[in-house]
């Protein structure tokens, strides 16, 4: 919940400017939560740049712990969002997504943590995989472990953020613990946007479908690496 999370704020900017986001990076190397799944470690800060300025934040008793930050326009108005992977201490890995308020960068979603230390989720990307015109969030959850996709989609109501669960299926992984790429993604496979990952023994590629609120999935053929977890 928000109330447990920590930051530390530090802004380049005036608190009354605004701007649109244009790009963001994790900063600061972190030694404190020694998970190890990615081989650069976590991350304390986050550090996004808007035309108004640079704007950063640090997270205590948490870290990100992920590849990249990934742009998305989650609300439709334009500007993106920030979608980040964050691993709580004691509770393992969340998505959420900061935006800028009052030129000040803000949390304003997330869905619930895993809820255990040192457990992951790795992002496969960022679409509108049902057409009904909200973008859905696709990951991997447990990558090396439990190795469920999953799909949630985010809205905003107001001042009001949603992260609803959509659809989940086993058998999935996009990640080897230590590697450090994110394997797969979301491509155009030619029937519309799909989610290409591994299963669960890297032994084939799959691309899945969001259809009537159920992940389809179909087989592209051997895995043989990364290469093969692409379609486009």
């Amino acid at each position: 919940m928000w109330r447990a999370i920590c930051l530390l704020v530090v802004l380049a900017v005036p608190a009354q400017a605004q701007g649109t986001v244009t790009a963001a990076r994790y900063v600061d190397l972190s030694t404190e939560y020694g998970h190890g799944a990615l081989p650069d470690g976590e991350y304390s800060g986050l550090e996004v740049t808007s035309t108004s300025g640079t704007h950063r934040v640090r997270l205590e008793g948490q870290v990100f712990e992920d590849t990249a930050p990934r742009l998305a326009d989650l609300d439709g108005n334009g500007a993106p969002e920030v979608v980040t992977v964050v691993s709580q201490f004691d509770k393992g890995a969340q998505i959420m997504i900061w935006t800028l308020r009052g030129g000040t960068l803000t949390p304003v979603a997330w869905n619930p943590p895993i809820g255990t230390r040192h457990r992951w989720l790795a992002i496969a990307g960022i679409a509108d995989l049902d057409g009904d015109g909200r973008l859905e969030i696709a990951y991997v959850d447990r990558p090396h472990l439990a190795r469920v996709l999953r799909v949630v989609t985010v809205w905003r109501a107001g001042d009001d953020w949603i992260v609803a669960p959509v659809a989940s299926a086993e058998g999935h992984t996009n990640h080897r613990y230590g590697a450090p790429d994110i394997e797969g993604g979301i491509y155009d496979c030619g029937q519309g946007p799909e989610i290409v990952t591994a299963d669960r023994a890297w032994r084939r590629s799959l691309a899945t479908r969001l259809v009537d609120g159920r992940l389809q999935s179909r087989d592209l053929g051997a895995y043989s690496g990364a290469a093969s977890l692409r379609c486009d």
